[in-house]
């Protein structure tokens, strides 16, 4: 049995107001369910009202306006509640659930601070604790270290023969959808990582990560000291400051 191809994934994506996670967004969500075996997928999506203005920049991506956001957009309370409550759900109704993510230290990190800022501290609590994942961005990094190119989603994509148009990139569907078949393409590339098995492959990747954030300090260093890169995965750990404003 491997995890790319007898489990369940459950890929997901955020499109969000920024790239900062602890003060941007929600925009969109999206969730598909995928069981390679049986050739089933099946997808659910929120629009999302963030509750504050969407720059020009973060809607030139995802196309999502503050006007179409406030106008058609779920609240953003029960909309985190319902995206944060789904993905915590299949944890246990799924059969060998495994969590697909690109960058998933970026888009959990930023759900678990959505819940946070709206009340939903339980929920955000069992996100701090949900595995297993992968994270196709971690596993490219390590197992093809010296590529040279850009390592965004389109590009890792059409590396590994996966289906992404620049049109449909930035959408959280087609990312979400996207990130599960690289995910599937690497295990099927490199077989020892389809072998293990998904909770060590998830601690493995948190290893990879740290790893992969200390190697990229280390260059940008070479033109400013100062930067610090985060090696927490899948989630990032809530700064001291922030904890002391939610007690």
């Amino acid at each position: 049995m491997t995890w790319h191809h007898d489990g369940t994934l459950i890929s997901w994506d955020l499109e969000t107001t920024g790239v900062d996670v602890e003060t941007d967004r929600i925009v969109t969500a999206s969730r598909w369910i995928i069981r390679p075996a049986e050739g089933f997928k099946r997808h659910c999506g929120w629009l999302v009202n963030p509750g504050i203005p969407i720059p020009e920049g973060a809607s030139e991506i995802h196309g999502i306006t503050t006007e179409h956001a406030s106008e058609r957009g779920q609240d953003a309370r029960s909309a985190v509640r319902e995206i944060a409550g789904d993905l915590v759900s299949w944890a246990s109704e799924a059969t060998a659930p495994v969590f697909v993510a690109f960058n998933a230290a970026y888009d959990l990190t930023l759900l678990h601070r959505e819940c946070v800022r709206h009340g939903h501290d339980g929920l955000a609590d069992q996100l701090a604790r949900l595995r297993p994942f992968v994270d196709p961005l971690v596993l490219d990094k390590n197992a093809d270290p010296f590529r040279k190119g850009s390592r965004k989603l389109t590009a890792i994509a059409a590396h590994y023969g996966a289906e992404l148009t620049d049109e449909d990139a930035h959408g959280s569907a087609a990312d979400s959808l996207a990130a599960a078949r690289v995910a599937y393409r690497i295990a099927v590339k490199y077989p020892a990582l389809a072998r293990r098995m998904p909770d060590e492959l998830h601690d493995m990747q948190r290893q990879w990560r740290a790893e992969q954030s200390a190697s990229l300090q280390r260059y940008l260093r070479r033109k400013d000291p100062t930067t610090v890169v985060d090696p927490h995965w899948p989630i990032k750990p809530v700064p001291a400051v922030i904890q002391e404003e939610i007690r």
